[in-house]
């Protein structure tokens, strides 16, 4: 079974008030860090009063996304906390950086990474300094970042990675967060059926998270301008269980996403359950989550009689020019001293410690995962000699060869080799590619109906291994 939580361990009685109040100053730590990153080159806590000068001189960044980003981070440090659960998340709002920054800075694994960007206020002026900003990091979710294993500048590809990460890993969940902007794509549209494929006997899970937020740059989303009956018929038709985690009040919402949570771990718990005990394994109805919340939340209600949060004003920054205008300095300093920094951080700019307690330990923080960092758990492939599967040719145009035959062949050797550690996935036709040969070592598999006259089809509903 391996070490995941039984599904009466995640059944647990909820947080309580104490818990969830700790929760909602961990994330504001979050967003008070992801603004400092969008706007701050230095005096990082305000321990003085703003000056045009600590104010960067071009700003860049994506704010809108950032808040629930984090949200969601600090909801899944508590499970994973009580459960011991292995986690990861993917980002899929193209430049939250924000959002997975702040988490991988107050978790304390970006300074672990990167001393120079310490636990302290010298640390964090470097920390916010380094955002967006010439010779250092971008505006997305880049490789650099600690805990990260998808990019996000290029939309549509957070589903596929998620689900990748999922296969033949059996203990770890995936917790992925798409926009509503990147749910339009044609790869994220798609790859909400890659539940098809995941086998609970085998694979891990993977934890949609689709953040209707409303709004793309300019226009709004077309998944949040449709009925709760249809978005919630689509994802259902989709082979998915939704629950709607929707609101705007903090704490309605800390006690909505903690009871969600609990409910859809205790699921995934049970799947796992049922599908390893032995016998058939059957296609499930995983969870998701859609969670439906301001963009720019927490941020600037209007700006100039102008709605921003909760509309597209707040996508990236909220408003510019702080340097030659002292009105937007003032709405600036009064923007971060709302998330009031002197009760997130001692003296010397560290986290306190009934906040830091919050976050997971070791390598079961979510930035500090091993499945993010493929250095750790990399293994060596048994590979055949390439030159073994080269076309002899004695004569030009005289030979006749597919050139992705022999790949096929090669492919169906390595697979032979590493029968638990190496998958072949086509979403396209593998036999049209000319790799059928791998099917002399591994059927067709999927969690999805096979009919007998299916070529190649394997039994999908064989238990782990």
């Amino acid at each position: 079974m391996g070490t995941h939580p039984t599904t009466a361990a995640s059944e647990q009685t909820g947080p309580g008030s104490d818990e969830l109040r700790l929760i909602d100053t961990w994330w504001r730590a979050c967003n008070y860090l992801s603004v400092g990153m969008i706007y701050l080159m230095d005096n990082p806590l305000l321990r003085e009063p703003l000056k045009a000068e600590h104010v960067k001189p071009r700003l860049l960044g994506h704010w809108g996304a950032s808040p629930a980003l984090s949200f969601v981070w600090a909801h899944l440090n508590r499970v994973i906390k009580r459960d011991d659960l292995d986690v990861i998340f993917m980002a899929g709002p193209g430049h939250g950086a924000p959002g997975v920054l702040g988490p991988a800075y107050l978790e304390g694994t970006y300074s672990e990474v990167y001393p120079d960007k310490s636990e302290d206020a010298e640390g964090m002026q470097k920390f916010f300094k380094q955002f967006s900003f010439p010779g250092h990091i971008g505006s997305h979710v880049t490789p650099e970042t600690p805990g990260s294993i998808h990019e996000g500048g290029e939309l549509g590809y957070s589903l596929s990675h998620a689900y990748g990460a999922a296969f033949d890993n059996p203990e770890l969940i995936v917790a992925c967060v798409v926009g509503d902007g990147e749910a339009e794509t044609g790869p994220l549209a798609t790859a909400w059926h890659s539940n098809k494929f995941v086998n609970p006997a085998r694979d891990g899970t993977v934890l949609p998270i689709l953040n209707l937020n409303g709004y793309k740059i300019a226009n709004p989303t077309v998944l949040s301008r449709i009925s709760h009956e249809e978005l919630e018929a689509l994802f259902v038709g989709y082979g998915y269980k939704p629950y709607f985690v929707e609101g705007s009040d903090h704490a309605e919402m800390h006690q909505k996403m903690a009871d969600t949570l609990d409910t859809v771990v205790a699921e995934i718990c049970a799947i796992h359950d049922k599908a390893r005990a032995g016998g058939e394994v059957e296609r499930p109805r995983w969870p998701m989550i859609v969670l439906r919340t301001p963009k720019g939340w927490t941020g600037p209600k209007t700006i100039k009689g102008h709605k921003v949060e909760g509309s597209w004003r707040s996508h990236q920054v909220p408003f510019s020019d702080v340097r030659g205008n002292p009105a937007n300095l003032e709405l600036l300093d009064s923007w971060l001293r709302s998330y009031k920094p002197e009760e997130l951080f001692d003296a010397d700019g560290r986290l306190l410690p009934e906040l830091k307690a919050l976050a997971p330990e070791g390598r079961r923080r979510i930035s500090a995962n091993p499945h993010t960092n493929g250095g750790i758990l990399r293994r060596e492939l048994k590979l055949p000699d390439f030159r073994a599967y080269a076309v002899d040719v004695t004569q030009a145009g005289k030979v006749l060869q597919e050139n992705t035959r022999p790949l096929g062949e090669f492919l169906r050797d390595t697979m032979r080799e590493n029968m638990n550690t190496f998958r072949v996935f086509g979403p396209d036709e593998t036999a049209s590619n000319r790799l059928q040969s791998i099917y002399e070592v591994s059927k067709k598999i999927w969690m999805a109906d096979l009919l007998l006259e299916d070529e190649d089809g394997g039994n999908w509903r064989a238990t782990a291994g």
